[in-house]
């Protein structure tokens, strides 16, 4: 099933010349790097990479969705931290896939609540609506 977007709030764009070995930029110039292959996967590193594009993002969405969640239920997660961890691999056919696992610490905020507001976060973030059904996303709450 696709997402339609009632309303357009912005869109981002970005450019790569070079694939996993290249350079890409956003059109407002403000993302400006390049991209290498992981040492792990054969490549020579010095450079990021897909993967750690994508666990930024998601962490910072889901952070951002967090919130949005925690003011709704008048809980601070001010002191929150968010760690997405993105893992490529292979999958039937020879293809490639991700897998996801986001770390959610609350300090000051009790387990349960900790995980219901996750919980509700994941729900929320448009990272998780995206991958929901496509990828493995686990959310772990820190105890």
């Amino acid at each position: 099933m696709d997402t339609t977007l009632s309303k357009v709030l912005y869109t981002a764009e970005a450019s790569t010349t070079g694939g996993r070995d290249g350079h890409a930029r956003s059109s407002d110039g403000v993302l400006d790097l390049d991209v290498r292959v992981p040492e792990e996967m054969g490549g020579h590193g010095g450079g990021t990479n897909p993967e750690q594009l994508f666990a930024a993002g998601y962490a910072a969405c889901f952070q951002s969705a967090l919130g949005v969640v925690s003011r709704r239920q008048k809980v601070d997660t001010s002191g929150s931290t968010v760690t997405a961890k993105v893992t490529i691999g292979t999958i039937d056919g020879g293809a490639f896939g991700l897998a996801v696992v986001l770390d959610v610490a609350i300090p000051g905020v009790d387990a349960e609540t900790a995980q219901t507001l996750a919980d509700a976060a994941h729900q929320v973030c448009p990272y998780s609506n995206a991958t929901r059904g496509n990828i493995e996303v686990g959310v772990k709450v820190a105890s």
